[in-house]
């Protein structure tokens, strides 16, 4: 036998090796399992999030007290929206949040001390810390057309919304969702009522 020639390796050594490569293979294809996982169940989330629950950050004061400038808020998607509801919708590119008072064929009237009437009967708004007339530029009583729902902000000194023809009344095509729940921030997490 030639002195430079190498040893077969042991059988042990064989066993080890095929291991190690087994446990290499199996590692990979977990990682890769994984990973996929993660990227279907993101690209999920992004779906759900953009077609059923869009999640949108709040701009301005005209709902102060309710949503503050800079909550970020969950809303739902749907056709079915009633007195008092929050809602989101398109306006010039961008994206308004005010509380719906009255659909389709109800007349809403204001009086001079911000008091709001739907088909002449008050409406209770705990909601509100105060009540205002605004400046609206269309005359009361006024009747919503079809299709329409008249929403006014709840700060309702600075609010633009349906008492001026330049929002007007809401269709239901802008309507991006219902607003149900605070994300942040943490220490005002919640429902939106």
């Amino acid at each position: 036998m030639n002195n430079n020639a190498k040893a077969l390796p042991e059988t042990e050594e064989i066993r080890k090796a095929y291991e190690q490569v087994s446990y290499t293979q199996r590692l990979r294809k977990s990682v890769l399992s994984t990973v996929n996982i993660l990227i279907v169940v993101a690209a999920i989330a992004v779906i759900v999030a953009t077609l059923l629950l869009p999640i949108l950050r709040i701009y301005g004061d005209s709902m102060r007290d309710t949503l503050e400038n800079g909550d970020l808020v969950v809303s739902v998607k749907g056709a079915s929206f009633e007195t008092g509801d929050v809602i989101a919708f398109y306006y010039n590119n961008n994206i308004l949040v005010k509380r719906v008072i009255a659909g389709p064929g109800q007349w809403v009237d204001i009086d001079q001390d911000g008091n709001v009437y739907v088909d002449q009967q008050a409406i209770e708004e705990s909601y509100l810390k105060e009540k205002a007339y605004g400046d609206p530029d269309i005359f009361f009583p006024y009747q919503v057309p079809d299709d329409r729902f008249f929403v006014l902000g709840d700060n309702r000194s600075v609010s633009v919304d349906s008492r001026s023809t330049s929002v007007g009344c809401v269709s239901t095509d802008q309507i991006v969702g219902k607003i149900v729940f605070r994300i942040w921030p943490l220490n005002r997490i919640g429902a939106i009522k």
